[in-house]
C-alpha cells in the first residue's frame, strides 16, 4: 500500500485530527475542539503533500499527477469543509474577541489558524486538481505556463496561490474549457475565503483598539 496517496494522506489526517479534537473535548468546548481537530486535519495534509511533491521533477510529477487527485466527490466535500470551517474560525473569534479588552485570547486565535489552516488546504488541493487537469488531458494544452518543457509541481502551486490571492491568472494561460470550469470555481471560493479573512483582521484591529483606548 502507497502511504503518500492523496486518499491515505486524507484519512490519516482525518483520524490525527479527529483523536486531537476528541483530547481536547474534555477540557474545552466541543465547538472550539473541533477547530482545532480541523486545524489540525487541514495542516497536516497540507504540509504532508507539499513534503510528497516538492522534489519531483516533470517527468515524475506526469506519473504522480494522474494517480494523485482525490476523486471529485471527496474534493468537493473537503473544499465545503474548508469554507465552513473558516466560518466557523470566524464565529470563534468574534465570540471570545469581544469578551477581551484590549488583548487576543488563545480562542480568536485558534479561530485565525483555523481560517488560515482552510485558506491553504483549499489551495492545496486545487494544485493537485490543475496537475491532473493538465497532464490527463494527453495534449498538455489545457494550461499554458509560457515556459519550454513539461511543467512540475512549484509550477501548478504557482497557479493555484496566485489565483487564490488575486482571483485571476497572471502569465499562464487556460486553454482547456475544463480548467477554466474549475478556475472560475477557484476563483470564487477564494473571493469568499478572501472576504472572510478581510472580516477576521477588520475584527481584530478593532477590537485591540478599542481596548487600547
Amino acid at each position: 500500500m502507497n502511504l503518500h496517496t492523496a486518499g491515505i494522506r486524507l484519512a490519516a489526517s482525518a483520524v490525527t485530527g479527529g483523536v486531537v479534537a476528541a483530547s481536547l473535548a474534555a477540557v474545552v468546548s466541543p465547538w472550539l475542539a473541533g477547530v482545532a481537530g480541523w486545524i489540525v486535519l487541514a495542516s497536516t495534509f497540507s504540509m504532508w503533500t507539499w513534503l510528497v511533491v516538492r522534489g519531483l521533477d516533470a517527468a515524475d510529477t506526469r506519473g504522480h499527477a494522474t494517480r494523485e487527485d482525490p476523486t471529485h466527490a471527496v474534493s468537493r466535500v473537503v473544499l465545503v469543509l474548508a469554507s465552513l470551517a473558516s466560518l466557523v474560525g470566524v464565529g470563534v473569534i468574534l465570540l471570545f474577541s469581544s469578551s477581551s479588552k484590549g488583548s487576543v485570547p488563545w480562542e480568536a486565535l485558534t479561530g485565525v489558524a483555523s481560517v488560515a489552516a482552510s485558506w491553504v488546504l483549499v489551495h492545496v488541493l486545487y494544485m493537485l486538481h490543475y496537475a491532473r487537469l493538465y497532464y490527463s488531458d494527453g495534449t498538455g494544452e489545457a494550461i499554458d505556463f509560457n515556459g519550454e518543457g513539461d511543467p512540475d509541481y512549484h509550477d501548478f502551486a504557482y497557479l493555484a496561490f496566485t489565483l487564490g490571492m488575486t482571483y485571476q491568472v497572471s502569465d499562464t494561460a487556460l486553454t482547456g474549457s475544463d480548467v477554466r470550469r474549475v478556475a472560475l470555481a477557484h476563483a470564487l471560493l477564494s473571493y469568499l475565503l478572501g472576504a472572510v479573512i478581510l472580516a477576521v483582521t477588520i475584527n481584530l484591529v478593532v477590537q485591540l483598539a478599542s481596548g487600547g483606548a
